[in-house]
């Protein structure tokens, strides 16, 4: 369980900081393009892309704290 909970802490941290990349440069950081699908097709995200990327790297952020958390099965 604690290696699935760092693993998918890292992909969404990763997914998150991808994103606030790719906002900030006007869509030239087009490596992780799963965010502009998030951002885009969601309509109360639509105008806030650049803080929901944010809140994408903070809660892998959280996920992967929280592994530490677990113990080891």
């Amino acid at each position: 369980m604690k290696k699935i909970l760092e693993v998918t802490g890292f992909l969404t941290l990763l997914v998150g900081v991808c994103g606030i990349i790719r906002e900030l440069t006007d869509g030239w950081f087009r490596l992780m393009g799963i965010t502009r699908y998030l951002t885009e097709n969601i309509w109360f995200l639509e105008d806030r892309a650049l803080f929901a990327n944010i809140v994408i790297a903070v809660l892998g952020l959280v996920i992967m704290i929280v592994s530490d958390r677990v113990p080891k099965s």
